[in-house]
């Protein structure tokens, strides 16, 4: 008898450097978005920047999670 196991994951996110996210989203150009990377720890979107040493990776899904989360705030 064999048995299989199952593993319920989520798909992973793009991890996206910040001088490549316009090559994939035209929003915020590339000021804009160092801009919420300078003010992440009060703005709302620190979940959504991870660093590799000095490079800073964009999860894009959680990116445009946070921006829902900031959109639902405002209702």
């Amino acid at each position: 008898m064999t048995t299989t196991a199952t593993h319920t994951t989520q798909p992973a996110s793009r991890l996206i450097p910040v001088p490549d996210w316009n090559k994939h989203h035209s929003w915020p150009p590339q000021g804009g978005l160092r801009h919420l990377i300078f003010n992440e720890k009060t703005n709302g979107f620190a979940s959504a920047f991870k660093r590799v040493g000095r490079r800073v990776l964009i999860d894009e899904a959680e990116f445009f999670a946070c921006v829902e989360r900031q959109n639902q705030g405002g209702k």
